[in-house]
């Protein structure tokens, strides 16, 4: 499956963005789906994940209760809202996607076997 992030950009504090990531795929159902960033100079750390059927979610500490991941199966695309958006934000935004036949979030990006080119958003100060 091809998968392609979009919704990046530059924002000021306390703004908003929607980051969307669409699958090639109509199976897209399947897949459970993470968010993962990564700053400048920095590894590549976990924000969000939901599983395959949208009913389950995890998030990141750093995120929680300022960001929401949904699944919108008819549409093969996976939403991350960012509310209250931090300059420690400002990082490239990457989704992944693995195919699975159980209902678990993973927050693992290793378990993770397609990836989006990854979405810039950056939060000014």
């Amino acid at each position: 499956v091809q998968l392609q992030a979009s919704g990046g950009g530059l924002v000021q504090a306390g703004d908003s963005l929607r980051l969307s990531c669409t699958a090639s795929e109509r199976t897209f159902s399947s897949y459970a789906v993470g968010w993962f960033r990564q700053a400048p100079g920095k590894e590549r750390d976990f924000v969000a994940a939901i599983n395959y059927s949208g009913r389950s979610t995890s998030y990141a500490d750093s995120v929680k209760g300022r960001f929401t991941i949904s699944k919108d199966i008819n549409q093969n695309t996976v939403y991350l809202q960012m509310n209250s958006l931090k300059p420690e934000d400002t990082a490239v935004y990457y989704c992944a996607a693995a195919r699975v036949t159980h209902t678990l979030v993973l927050v693992t990006s290793k378990l993770y076997d397609y990836w989006g080119q990854g979405t810039l958003v950056t939060v000014s100060s």
